[in-house]
């Protein structure tokens, strides 16, 4: 008797894991404030918590920024940590206690924030809208 409700149990323990949906949002044709892009476009995997970029300068961006950096690529792709607060998701913090940025995305919006914290003060600005957002779910 006990070994049957051991089953049972782990089957109601294991059967609700076993349709777990994940959701990745791709926001893609991203403009931006200061610069111009070829490609510039953010991948949100809700499941594993990570943004991925994928960005390609346009040749005079590019320019001006290896004029003082050499080791700035035309293209590049950078991974960050997320997590979800309030509706919204944000990156992890960037910086100093007292000084650090995060990439703030609203769920549904078409626009990316940069959430900047300076000794408790915040302050959010707009950096990019995007033009285009896909939202897939994917049965495992």
């Amino acid at each position: 008797m006990r070994e049957i409700r051991f089953l049972i149990s782990l089957l109601l323990i294991i059967l609700p894991f076993q349709h777990l949906k994940s959701e990745i949002i791709i926001m893609s044709k991203c403009d931006d404030k200061q610069d111009e892009f070829l490609k510039n476009e953010y991948i949100l995997n809700l499941d594993e918590l990570i943004m991925t970029r994928n960005y390609v300068y346009k040749e005079k961006t590019y320019q001006k920024y290896r004029s003082t950096d050499l080791s700035v690529k035309k293209s590049n792709t950078y991974v960050r940590n997320i997590y979800e607060e309030n509706g919204k998701i944000l990156t992890h913090k960037h910086g100093y206690p007292q000084f650090y940025t995060q990439i703030l995305f609203e769920i549904g919006k078409t626009e990316i924030f940069m959430k900047t914290v300076l000794n408790d003060e915040e302050g959010v600005s707009k950096i990019s809208n995007c033009k285009k957002i896909e939202k897939f779910k994917k049965e495992s």
